[in-house]
Formats: structure tokens, C-alpha cells, sequence
């Protein structure tokens, strides 16, 4: 019998795609991106590989203006429910391949608007066929950062733009501080021709694993869970000695910085628990979720950290299920909130967080007892917690803590978050 690896690896699955030209109209330097995609994509997940390459982040309502392969005339807008406010054509039930014709033979071109006060219109042009793996967006060439959100289209970008590039100009500061809200980043590293094709296919990437799920490898859990695992690992047999307080050993704790890199730029590699959050935050939290216990002045595995050693799939649906039913409304509703920023790739400011997370609670229904506004705190409240929890998990690629971004999220921690997002009943 011939071996597995005697017959190669099993043949990937190709469908047809269109190859898409797609450039925002009154840019200077355009700002454009070549897609492709399958033929059989739908107007919304085309939307948000839109979203994706650009760098939107869908906020705003979007539509489509297009004479299909039939020479009908169509305009098409979405979300759905937008659609009917203004008596146009629901984006769900479009499918990309009635307003593509193949080349040559059918219409070439079609408009897409994202944020109809602005006005983004993108042109979208059909370079040819082509074929692509099953359940894959990819982003071939491009150029130029792309637009700021809210800045009030192509010209109020062009504007920006010259601000942000001398840091002279009397309304620079003002125009900095906007941006960094805007998008969580600093108005130093502004660069309107900056494009970073690899961190387009990142982020397409994502997006095709949630449009097209994929199973969880043994690999990718293993990395997810790596700091429990390893945790409890440590703590099997005899367990882990405690000092007289209740903290770990300095050696534990220098043991688990050095496994996972968990030091900060100032504090340095600290060896005692209080001095590492993220060392104390695993271990309080192990001990809150019952897979570890005190015992005796040491930590030892709990029945749930025991079978989660023996049985890593049950460990993994017990974490998606502990980090996506919380038990408190709050703390449900901003676990909703993180997956989602984390699953997208927003990285929002401390400012944005809490202005969104106030928001969402006061339109779910949350009002203090007094009926005064709910104050600031509680958003950074509940915002730590729910940080602190994921936190245990390894959803991002390995690095410093002060190095990682929402940019860094990897496949497993990705499909993580769809689990608890499921859970949780997206929204």
C-alpha cells in the first residue's frame, strides 16, 4: 500500500472568480485594489471584501448602481432593511455573477457608493476570469492607504491628508487628535500612500474563514489554549507550591514569563506575581473557572483542569462555552462587542471603546439606579473583565503584549471568536 505521502497532497478545489479592478472615484493618488473573487459571492459578503480591502470600517449604509448581464437596469442597496426605507433592491438576495457579463461579452463596469453623505463611489471594473481555491478572497495589487472614515469624502480626505503631512499647518493638532480617534492610530505614521498588500490578505483571510467556516485543527486549538494547557500541565502531580500569601513562587513566575514572553518594556522580566498582571490574571482566573484549586498551600488540578488535560476538544468547548455565556448581562453584551472589534480587526482607541460600549449599553436598556448617565467607568469596568478573560487565551500571534495589536489575530483564535460570537447570538 502506497504511503500518504507517496501519493502528494489532495488537490485543491478551484472555482470560477472574476478578477475586479476597484478604484474610489476623485482620489489623488487613487486609491485602488484588484480583487478576486468567486463569481457565485453574494452583494453583501462582496461588500465586506470591499470593507476588508480598503479598510472601511461598515459603518455606513452602501449601494450598488449596475446595468446586469440582461441590460436591465438595477440599484441595489443594504443592509436589507435600508433598502426598503428608500424603495431599492435588497443587496441579500444578489448574487455577483448577474452584474459581471464574461469578458467582452457582457457589462464591464459597475458603480458601488459606501456612505451615502460622503459619497465613497468605487468603480468596479471587470479585468477578466479567473480561478481561485474554494472559499478564498484574494487581493492581488493595489495602491495608496485607504480613506478615513467620516472624512467627509474624497476631497475632505485630500484635506486631511495635506494637514496630517505638515506638521506645521495651524490646524494640525486638532486634525491629529480626530484621526487618532477615528482609527485607533498614530497621526505620525500617517501615510496617504502607504499600502500594505500582505495586511489586505490578512484581513481577507479572516473574512473568508467567516464566510466559509472551517473545522478547528488540533494545532490551532493547541496554540489557542497553549497558556492554560501549559498552566495546568505544571500543576499536575503534586502541584504548584504557593508562598505564605497565596502567590506563586518567584521561580513559577519567572518560568511562565520566559515560556510566553509576558514582560513589559518598563516593568522589565519581574519576578514577583503582583508585579506581572498577566501572570496573576491566568492564575485567579484558572482558580475562578474551577480547573485549578488550593489545596494545602499549593495549586492543583481541579476535575475540569484533569479532563481538560486528558481531553483538550472538551477543554476548548468549555472555554468557548465559560467565555460566551458570562453570567452577568453586561459582561454578555461586551464579550459581543470585543469578539466582534477583535474578528474585524478594529483597533479602536481607549476613548472609542468606552464611547461604543456606552452606547450599546444605553440603547440595550441599561440605566443606573439613579437614572443619572452611566458613568465612564463602568464601560472600563466591564471592558477589563472581559479583556482579562481572553486574555488566558493565545487568539493572537505570539509577542510582547505591548507589541500585539487586533491586527494579529491568528486562524484559530479567529475561529475561537466565531464560536463564542455564535454563542452569544451575533448581532
Amino acid at each position: 500500500m502506497a504511503s500518504m505521502d507517496a501519493a502528494g497532497p489532495t488537490p485543491v478545489a478551484t472555482v470560477p472568480a472574476f478578477d475586479l479592478r476597484i478604484s474610489i472615484d476623485g482620489t489623488e493618488p487613487e486609491i485602488w485594489r484588484r480583487l478576486i473573487l468567486p463569481e457565485t459571492i453574494t452583494i453583501p459578503q462582496f461588500h465586506e471584501a470591499i470593507q476588508c480591502a480598503f479598510g472601511w470600517q461598515d459603518r455606513h449604509l452602501y449601494g450598488i448602481r449596475s446595468v446586469d448581464r440582461r441590460g436591465q437596469s438595477r440599484v441595489i442597496v443594504g443592509p436589507d432593511d435600508a433598502a426598503e426605507d428608500i424603495d431599492a433592491e435588497p443587496a441579500s438576495g444578489v448574487v455577483l455573477f448577474e452584474l459581471l457579463g464574461a469578458a467582452g461579452t457582457g457589462p464591464a463596469l459597475f458603480e458601488y457608493e459606501y456612505d451615502f453623505g460622503d459619497s465613497w463611489t468605487h468603480t468596479v471594473e471587470l479585468v477578466g476570469r479567473a480561478q481561485v481555491p474554494e472559499g478564498t478572497i484574494a487581493c492581488v495589487e493595489g495602491a495608496s492607504r485607504g480613506p478615513v472614515e467620516d472624512s467627509g469624502g474624497p476631497g475632505g480626505f485630500r484635506r486631511l491628508a495635506g494637514i496630517l503631512s505638515d506638521e506645521e499647518h495651524p490646524e494640525f493638532y486638532e486634525a491629529a487628535e480626530w484621526f487618532a480617534n477615528v482609527t485607533g492610530e498614530r497621526a505620525g505614521a500617517f501615510d496617504a500612500g502607504a499600502f500594505d498588500l500582505d495586511a489586505v490578505n490578512r484581513k481577507l483571510g479572516r473574512l473568508s474563514l467567516q464566510l466559509w467556516p472551517q473545522p478547528v485543527t488540533s494545532e490551532e486549538r493547541d496554540a489557542v489554549l497553549r497558556p492554560i494547557m501549559w498552566f495546568l500541565e505544571n500543576a499536575a502531580g503534586e502541584g504548584l507550591e504557593l508562598t505564605q500569601s497565596g502567590f506563586l513562587k518567584p521561580a513559577m513566575v519567572r518560568r511562565t514569563l520566559d515560556e510566553f514572553g509576558w514582560y513589559d518594556e518598563i516593568m522589565g522580566k519581574g519576578n514577583r506575581e503582583l508585579n506581572v498582571p498577566d501572570v496573576l490574571n491566568l492564575r485567579l482566573h484558572l482558580l475562578e473557572w474551577k480547573l485549578l484549586l488550593k489545596r494545602n498551600g499549593r495549586l492543583v488540578l481541579g476535575p475540569l483542569g484533569k479532563r481538560g488535560l486528558r481531553e483538550p476538544d472538551a477543554l476548548w468547548n468549555f472555554m468557548v462555552e465559560t467565555i460566551g455565556a458570562p453570567n452577568k448581562d453586561a459582561l454578555k453584551l461586551m464579550t459581543r462587542l470585543a469578539a466582534y472589534w477583535l474578528i474585524q480587526g478594529f483597533a479602536l482607541s481607549y476613548t472609542q471603546r468606552s464611547e461604543a460600549i456606552l452606547t450599546a449599553l444605553e440603547a440595550t436598556g441599561f440605566e443606573t439606579r439613579s437614572g443619572d448617565p452611566i458613568p465612564e467607568s463602568w464601560a472600563r469596568d466591564i471592558d477589563r473583565t472581559v479583556r482579562e478573560s481572553l486574555d488566558c487565551l493565545q487568539l493572537t500571534a505570539p509577542a510582547p503584549r505591548f507589541r500585539r495589536s487586533e491586527q494579529d489575530l491568528t486562524d484559530g483564535g479567529l475561529k475561537f471568536l466565531l464560536q463564542v460570537q455564535a454563542l452569544l447570538g451575533d448581532s
